[in-house]
């Protein structure tokens, strides 16, 4: 079969809503009586209640539930001193400042840093970049490190 073979079906006509009580749709239209969904223009939103506080929001205030994104570890300004010319990751997860290094490390202002430092990390706020620029030093926003799957045995 091509595709200039192929024959669609005849349209059906729509239903004709208002046209009186023997078309069977007369008077409301199926639109029920009185209220926000019974006058012209009206279109939902998909998940609206009325202004009660949706499903899909409700949901997550439940108990049980929790965010899956993990949070991400904080290293501070006034730390860096401590540390070599060069911070990333893995010198972090070696000195014992971050959990690992495949975590999302975030850099925060705490104290004035006098040493010159390239850090390479995944955040950083504005303050901690002026105060390490401010001593010469260089904020570099890097992806965090995946985790390399382990080949299964067979």
């Amino acid at each position: 079969m091509k595709y200039n073979d192929l024959q669609s079906a005849p349209k059906k006509s729509p239903k004709r809503v208002g046209r009186g009580i023997a078309a069977g749709q007369g008077k409301t239209a199926g639109r029920g009586t009185k209220g926000q969904g019974a006058r012209t223009g009206f279109s939902k939103r998909p998940g609206f209640e009325g202004g009660q506080n949706p499903l899909m929001q409700r949901l997550p205030k439940l108990r049980g539930f929790r965010s899956l994104k993990p949070k991400a570890e904080n290293i501070y300004t006034d730390q860096l001193q401590a540390l070599g010319a060069k911070v990333d990751n893995a010198s972090l997860a070696a000195k014992g400042l971050v959990s690992s290094e495949f975590v999302t490390v975030k850099l925060l202002y705490r104290g004035d840093i006098s040493k010159k430092v390239t850090v390479e990390l995944q955040a950083a706020s504005v303050k901690a970049v002026d105060a390490l620029q401010s001593a010469g030093g260089v904020f570099v926003a890097v992806p965090r490190q995946k985790r390399v799957a382990k080949a299964q045995k067979d």
